[in-house]
């Protein structure tokens, strides 16, 4: 039985056991903490800034933002994932902690199984940004030089595990190319370390990378989705790029600790959907090259990571990804 359909068990089995403690307590009566498992200024965190405080106005509660980064978000997981299962704990996640790093380390503090899916949040491309010192305007540029210096170029990351670490090992698989990884402990450290000449390029989220690129800090040259979007504009798709088999997005998510009542996980669903409808919110996220992607319940979000957890895994396999 996959973790995922464990998930989905799980959410129905409280509500036959914990009922009534979801109906006596007045939730929530107290401010709610969201974890972050990346540090300030980076896309989890950004997401979690702009989602949070329309989340608190739709559940009546302050939303405290609460970063913990490390171990590509494996810190902020385990700590969601042993905290007490009343709904005042949350966890905002992308694949890393939920898929990619299971698959990496089988010595984690906790297992999938310890949270429950709420809602997906989020969708987004990556965005492939140099320092624009390296002498590279184009995907076809990148390529080029990374086939004349194997392990040469250093790609900065927000850490093991990441998104964008996994998409750069996806862009060297499919480009036939080597480069060294550089990991950090957030996205914002990681585009400094590129801006800085430290590295020379990432593969970053979005948030971190675009308000850079339209500084003329860092060159983008293209996003990780087949065709152009709206949301990077005037960065090439992969297909225009030249390199259209490197396609990959990723998502954010809420996640509870396993034994949250059902009715406190749908009452952080319904406010999940009232706070990721709002125009200004969605404007925001927009803004910063990140689209909304809601789920239709949670057994829906638990049954698209169901099918998402065989791409991360797959991807870890073929890339020959590790932790080192």
């Amino acid at each position: 039985m996959s973790k995922f359909k464990i998930f989905a068990l799980a959410l129905l089995a409280t509500m036959t056991v914990n009922p009534a403690l979801a109906q006596n307590a007045p939730y929530p009566n107290k401010p709610i903490k969201l974890i972050v498992g990346f540090a300030p200024g980076g896309a989890a965190d950004y997401v979690a800034r702009n989602v949070g405080v329309a989340l608190g106005q739709a559940l009546g509660q302050t939303i405290i933002i609460e970063n913990k980064p490390g171990a590509g978000s494996s810190i902020a997981a385990e700590q969601v994932a042993k905290s007490a299962p009343d709904g005042y704990t949350l966890l905002i996640a992308s694949p890393s902690s939920i898929s990619v790093n299971p698959a990496l380390n089988q010595k984690l503090g906790y297992k999938v199984s310890d949270l429950l899916p709420v809602s997906k949040l989020t969708s987004s491309p990556l965005v492939i940004a140099v320092n624009p010192n390296i002498g590279v305007t184009s995907t076809k540029d990148l390529i080029a030089k990374a086939k004349s210096n194997p392990g040469g170029l250093n790609y900065a990351t927000s850490g093991n595990g990441s998104a964008p670490h996994l998409g750069a090992a996806l862009f060297s698989q499919v480009a036939d190319v080597k480069m060294t990884h550089i990991p950090f402990r957030g996205g914002s450290l990681a585009v400094q370390s590129v801006i800085a000449g430290d590295t020379q390029l990432t593969f970053g989220t979005p948030p971190s990378v675009l308000p850079m690129i339209q500084a003329g800090r860092l060159t983008g040259l293209g996003i990780s989705s087949k065709e152009r979007s709206a949301l990077a504009p005037g960065l090439p798709g992969m297909r225009e790029a030249g390199l259209p088999e490197f396609v990959i997005d990723f998502w954010y998510g809420f996640f509870v600790p396993n034994g949250t009542p059902a009715p406190i996980v749908q009452k952080l669903f319904d406010a999940t959907q009232i706070a990721l409808k709002q125009a200004n919110v969605k404007a925001a996220l927009a803004r910063e090259g990140t689209d909304v992607s809601l789920s239709s319940s949670p057994a829906q979000f638990a049954a698209f990571l169901n099918q998402d957890e065989k791409f991360w895994v797959q991807l870890v396999k073929s890339a020959n990804v590790s932790l080192d």
